[in-house]
């Protein structure tokens, strides 16, 4: 559905992988921890042991999808 309404309006849609460790990944520009303890849905919010930044799950993900999808569509265009 995302890929037909993205062709519709002319934009581009990029899928990440599905076991990108989306909601695992510290998005504190610089930092890219990859905390191993959140993985239980319970946990809504995490502080990153390495930059010290507090995350919400939901947030942090959508930075870090919207990072891989511009990495993704950065590969893409120079390949």
């Amino acid at each position: 559905m995302l890929k037909y309404k993205g062709e519709w309006y002319g934009k581009t849609v990029i899928q990440t992988d599905t076991y990108f460790a989306s909601t695992q990944i510290c998005s504190t520009p610089g930092c890219g921890y990859k905390n191993t303890d959140t993985k239980n849905l319970s946990v809504r919010n995490w502080t990153c042991p390495e930059c010290g930044a507090v995350h919400d799950r939901d947030e942090n993900a959508a930075r870090n999808i919207l990072d891989e999808g511009l990495r993704l569509l950065s590969m893409k265009n120079t390949a």
